[in-house]
This record gives C-alpha cells, structure tokens and sequence, in this order.
C-alpha cells in the first residue's frame, strides 16, 4: 500500500508540472504512472480532478486574453462528446485505447517536430475545430485526456504561443468541470476514491503553480518544441503501458 501511495503521489507531481508548463497532458502524465498501480476507472476520476484543479491554479497564474470566436467551436464540439466519452468509459478496453492513442502521438508528434518548415493546416474552418473538440471531449470523459488531439490540432493551425496557451487552457478547464459534474452525476466518483484524492491534489499544486511560472519565461520555438516533445513521450508511455498489458 505504501508504495501504491508513493507512486500516485510522484504521478500527481510530475503531472501537476507538466500541465503548469505546457497548459494540458495531466492525464496522460499522471496514466503512465497510476496505469500500473490502480484501477483505470478510479485513475480516470483522480486525473480528471487533478487537471481540472490544475487548471484553475492556471487560470488565476497565466491569464491571456483569447478570440471567443476562435475558442467556440471548440466547446461546442467538446461539450457535446463528453456525455459519449463518459458513458463509453466504463466499457472502454484501456489498452486498444492506449495503444491507438499512443501510436498516433509517436507517428505524428515527431515527424512535425523534425519538419523545418511545418506547412500550416488551414483548411476545415470553424467545423473542423469543432470536430477536434468533440475528439478531445471523448478524450476528456475517458479520463482528463481532453487536451490531447486539440493541442495537436492548435500545433497544426500555425497558432501563436499565447493563443495556443489560451484555447487550451480555456477548452480544458470547461471540458474538466462537466466531465467532473458528469462523474459526480453517474456516481464515478465514489468515497473509495476519496483517500486518494487526498494525495493527488495536495501532491500536484505547488508543482502546478511552478510549471506556471516557468512557462512565462520559454519561448515561442521553445514552446513549440517542449509540446511536441511532451505528445511523443506521452505517446510512447500509452504504447509502452499497452504492450506491457498484452505481453
């Protein structure tokens, strides 16, 4: 048990960083560690009430104003896939999740991190946002995974550091308070988990509040590189824990 507790409390601080620094990848920071040690669905419900709380110290740490217009379709197609990613958790087979996701992030992520000249995606418009969003709301009801694909896709855009950090930013904090209410609502989030919560949060908000303050300071390649880096170890860290599962 105590080495149970140890490793969910290094997850919540490395994850609690990297969110800080990089504005999303809680989820899937705080999976590669908990996926070994926990139940899925209980791990779910830890790294949705971490991000969104790690959001929140965001929020108030590194304000930028944002295009309501750019954000909007996001939402819309985020708030409409998180009744469809919740209702599909407790069905979901964690490790083909794993390992598509992951595989995904490992072929992409770093083929637009070599790219010198990285051609900007312009193509789709606002229903082509709103698509990315509805991904990243499955992604979020399947447990905090919601910035993934919609980082990707802000990457893809060609947007600039700042707005990419506020549609993320802004689009996380929304998608993780209704997956939150939506875990609370169906009875996910359960007293056994409360013990738990107990380490996660405390573990992760002065590393949040940190990465935070590190990322006023990096810059616009900088950020581009560190996020990109971040989507491919995550990805290698799905694939790794689903081979691990099969094997």
């Amino acid at each position: 048990m105590s080495s149970t507790v140890a490793i969910v409390a290094l997850g919540a601080v490395t994850a609690g960083f990297v969110q800080g620094l990089s504005g999303f990848a809680f989820g899937l920071v705080a999976m590669s560690f908990w996926a070994w040690v926990i139940d899925p669905t209980l791990a779910a419900v830890l790294a949705v009430t971490g991000a969104f709380t790690g959001q929140v110290v965001a929020a108030f740490s590194v304000r930028r104003s944002f295009d309501r217009a750019t954000l909007a379709p996001f939402l819309l197609g985020g708030l409409a896939g998180i009744p469809i990613g919740v209702g599909l958790l407790p069905h979901l087979d964690m490790v083909w999740f794993k390992a598509l996701l992951g595989l995904l992030l490992v072929l992409w992520c770093p083929a637009m991190l070599l790219a010198k000249d990285l051609p900007r995606v312009t193509i789709g418009g606002r229903p082509a946002d709103a698509v990315v969003g509805l991904c990243g709301g499955i992604l979020s009801g399947f447990g905090g995974f919601t910035g993934t694909l919609p980082t990707l896709w802000c990457t893809l855009r060609g947007y600039e550091r700042d707005t990419q950090r506020a549609v993320i930013q802004n689009f996380n904090l929304s998608m993780l308070a209704v997956t939150l209410t939506s875990y609370i609502a169906t009875g996910l989030l359960t007293r056994e988990a409360l013990p738990m919560l107990a380490i996660v949060l405390p573990s992760m908000l002065v590393p949040s509040f940190l990465g935070t303050r590190l990322y006023l300071g990096i810059s616009e390649a900088t950020f581009r590189r560190l996020v990109l880096m971040l989507l491919t170890v995550s990805g290698l860290t799905l694939l790794g824990s689903a081979v691990s599962r099969w094997l």
